[in-house]
């Protein structure tokens, strides 16, 4: 039998899919010029008997076609292409045209980095073990979220958090960090990420405002300021943490890692924060406090936060639950000085209106009944075993070319070269057997930084950090 179209048509053998494949097929023609404007089509019996299926199809076909606008409909006569329908052009991939990008997203550092395909067991930083996670308790506490919602009638959550998480993110952070704050000041965010992203686009004017940054420091930060238009300021960190001398007067937003520093592991001495928050105080300046893992402290209790000393209400501080329970979770939150609550609850309303309700009424559960607390006090034996392990491979098998930097905290530990000339020649060999572990070159913006490796211990046991780092004795050696 002659064809009916100009083109072939291949429809599917399978039920229920016959009308949208036809549908389909017949707007491409259209939209690429092979059924021209005023072209009649067929007669639906003739299109029918040619294809083999039912006319019902090819009318449900038709009036598909119809409705969007492709066909125009003619009484008594077969239904002809629309005359505003134009041939479309095939695109030519040519790759991304960014001059028509806004400038600050040419920056080629605010590209993520590609993915890294790790053993499930690795020295990668950030990354909380999944084996020891009550996933039971909180595949409960989500099933009784889910048949709760569906008792409701559906609705918008507030932009800053629905009310009972904001009260349990308060009492925990109060009773855990010393954190001084309520309800009102506390403002859920899609991750750290998005606490950092709201910030910079409520308080950068772009070309004017500058940041300081760590440095090295965690480049999420540094992306989310520059990519509000702020100039970066890198100041470097020692021992003690930020070198607060090394601030320059028209810095207006300081960002830091006091508890647990990101990526060298330090912590940020009395001393210093106190020099931080004068100098902020004098300059009118603001901090932004990072606590990522404040929470995981070995030895002592952990320090109180930053924001604890604060007097002039100058710190938003910044938490995440990416650390205590899984990344995926996706939940962080601001504590916002009072002056800034309503303006951050007025950009998150306009980035993404609010994060979603079900996970946050789990997440309220989960550290009202006492599960995080709990899941906090459980994980960090585990995880002080792991760093000992660490600590202990450092000092005696590699104590020939690291020297561990101080840290009391956290999922991570770094170590410093012995004999810097010789980082160049070392790292390779470490990064390669040490799967996972990362440079603090990474997360520099300048090449002047002392070279240093950094080690997480979030997800490797102790018995393979000690084999591992046998065998990368061997291989230094």
């Amino acid at each position: 039998m002659e064809p009916v179209f100009p083109f072939p048509v291949l429809l599917p053998r399978g039920s229920g899919t016959l009308t949208q494949a036809l549908h389909q097929q017949l707007r491409a023609a259209i939209l690429d010029g092979r059924l021209p404007p005023h072209a009649a089509l067929p007669a639906t019996r003739k299109v029918a008997e040619a294809l083999g299926v039912a006319r019902n199809t090819v009318v449900a076909a038709y009036d598909l076609l119809i409705a969007e606008g492709y066909l125009a409909p003619r009484q008594g006569a077969r239904p002809r292409v629309a005359e505003f329908v134009r041939r479309r052009s095939r695109p030519v991939h040519t790759g991304a045209d960014e001059s028509r990008f806004a400038p600050a997203w040419r920056t080629p550092f605010l590209q993520p980095s590609p993915a890294r395909s790790l053993p499930e067991r690795n020295f990668r930083l950030g990354i909380p073990d999944h084996r020891h996670f009550p996933h039971e308790v909180w595949r409960r506490l989500m099933a009784q979220t889910l048949r709760q919602s569906a008792r409701e009638p559906f609705a918008y959550a507030p932009s800053q958090g629905i009310p009972a998480l904001r009260e349990a993110i308060a009492q925990h952070v109060a009773f855990t960090r010393a954190v001084a704050c309520g309800a009102d000041d506390v403002i859920v965010t899609s991750g750290a990420q998005q606490a950092f992203d709201l910030i910079a686009r409520l308080l950068v004017t772009p070309g004017q405002t500058k940041v300081a940054v760590e440095e090295p420091g965690y480049p999420s930060v540094r992306a989310a300021f520059a990519a509000a238009g702020a100039q970066l300021v890198p100041l470097p960190v020692d021992d003690e943490g930020l070198c607060v001398e090394r601030l320059p007067d028209d810095v207006r937003i300081i960002s830091v890692t006091p508890s647990h520093q990101s990526p060298t592991g330090v912590a940020m001495s009395l001393r210093r924060r106190a020099d931080l928050l004068d100098f902020a105080r004098r300059r009118h300046a603001v901090i932004v406090e990072d606590d990522y893992d404040g929470e995981f402290r070995f030895g002592d209790r952990p320090l109180d936060a930053l924001q604890t000393l604060d007097r002039d209400a100058l710190v938003f501080y910044v938490g995440t639950f990416s650390k205590s329970m899984f990344p995926s979770l996706r939940k962080g939150f601001v504590v916002a000085p009072a002056w800034a609550r309503s303006g951050l609850v007025t950009v998150k309303h306009c980035v993404d209106s609010h994060c979603d309700g079900i996970t946050q009424a789990a997440l309220a559960a989960f550290i009202r009944d006492g599960h995080l607390a709990r899941h906090v006090r459980h994980m960090r034996p585990i995880y002080a075993e792991r760093r000992a392990a660490l600590l202990d491979a450092l000092q005696g098998e590699l104590g020939r070319w690291l020297q561990p930097i101080p840290s009391e905290a956290g999922l991570h530990l770094a170590a410093r070269f012995r004999d810097p000339a010789r980082a160049a020649r070392l790292m390779p060999i470490i990064l390669r057997h040490a799967v996972g572990a990362e440079s603090t070159a990474s997360y520099a913006m300048t090449r002047t930084i002392e070279p240093a490796v950094t080690f997480g211990y979030g997800v490797i046991d102790p018995h393979a950090i000690t084999r591992t780092f046998a065998q990368l004795r061997r291989a230094l050696a």
